[in-house]
């Protein structure tokens, strides 16, 4: 019982604010309402935003190659993608980063601290494209002026946080040297925390590299600029006078309640802050939900047969990985 509330500490919130979340949408959305929005959705902006959720992934793979200099196979870095995506519908804790991570350098040259900073970079620069994202639509809502602030804040530590990064990739001799110096009298420490640095800051490398770097940069702009087009033609469908501007603001704010704890997959809170987003901009809680609803569930659909097709080309099951970064977990813990 111990063990169980030490760890329901870490999934308990998500859980709390994932069901509030749900509660709030039964009581204040008319359920007749919800299923005639459904109901009358335009099956063509539907399909064409199918097509173009399946050609961000493509592009997303190619986002995280890039990051990794090139040093796995376009194959390797998409199936694990698609992987890490499936993991992250169903376990906690965005287990399908570090899971990413694990499973790239299982069938790479890439070690696994070299996958996993590069997998921080492509958060952080996540993390500041929402933020400018969020500035760029909420311009046009004047009840905003308290998320504007908010993406502001956001944006400037997100900025911050990428100069300390390039800092370090720029200085790692200097800052492992440094760690050795100050872990002296814990030799196991130092050992371990040596290895973990130097793959660590070898992953960051690619920042000190400015034309690869703004190759990065150019993909993932087209990357987001895809997501826009996404949100936008699954509003459409709802929406027949939706405009750009709705699913800028949209995508910005789901950005950031995808950041709030949930249940696996982001259940409430996506639809919590992309609902809210729409019903903000339209007043019909109804069809704004629809729209939220079908576009996190066709991120699923998505999701589940690139993820299903991956592990199966791969030889891998969902639960078996799952087990493996237990085991791996533990073992650490135990080191």
């Amino acid at each position: 019982m111990s063990n169980f509330w030490k760890s329901a500490r870490r999934w308990l919130p998500g859980v709390v604010i994932s069901l509030a979340a749900i509660a709030a949408f039964v009581y204040f959305v008319d359920l007749e309402e919800l299923a005639s929005a459904l109901r009358g959705a335009d099956g063509r902006f539907l399909a064409a935003a199918l097509i173009v959720s399946t050609s961000w992934i493509f592009v997303r793979a190619a986002v995280w190659r890039a990051l990794l200099q090139n040093r796995a196979s376009y194959r390797h870095v998409f199936l694990t993608v698609c992987e890490g995506y499936l993991l992250n519908n169903f376990f906690p804790f965005r287990l399908g980063e570090v899971g990413r991570a694990f499973l790239l350098s299982r069938k790479s040259q890439v070690g696994f601290m070299e996958a996993l900073s590069t997998i921080v970079i492509e958060r952080v620069l996540d993390l500041a494209y929402s933020a400018a994202i969020l500035l760029l639509g909420v311009g046009f809502l004047v009840q905003a002026a308290g998320a504007e602030t908010a993406a502001y804040l956001i944006g400037g530590a997100m900025l911050s946080g990428l100069v300390i990064l390039y800092w370090l990739a720029r200085h790692r001799a200097g800052a492992v040297a440094r760690f050795e110096r100050l872990s002296r009298r814990w030799p196991a420490l130092q050992r371990l925390g040596g290895q973990f640095l130097s793959s660590f800051f070898a992953g960051l490398q690619v920042l000190t590299d400015g034309r690869r770097f703004l190759n990065i940069l150019l993909l993932m702009t087209l990357n987001w600029a895809m997501a826009v087009l996404q949100f936008f033609l699954y509003i459409r469908a709802f929406f027949p006078a939706a405009r750009w501007t709705w699913a800028v603001f949209g995508l910005g704010a789901t950005a950031f309640g995808n950041a709030i704890p949930s249940l696996p997959g982001a259940v409430g809170t996506f639809e919590g802050a992309f609902a809210g987003a729409l019903t903000l901009l339209t007043g019909d809680e109804a069809a704004a939900l629809a729209a939220a609803l079908t576009t996190h569930l066709a991120g699923y659909l998505v999701n589940g047969i690139l993820g299903v097709y991956a592990f199966s080309t791969e030889g891998e099951t969902l639960l078996g990985v799952y087990r493996q970064l237990r085991q791996q977990q533990e073992s650490g813990q135990q080191d």
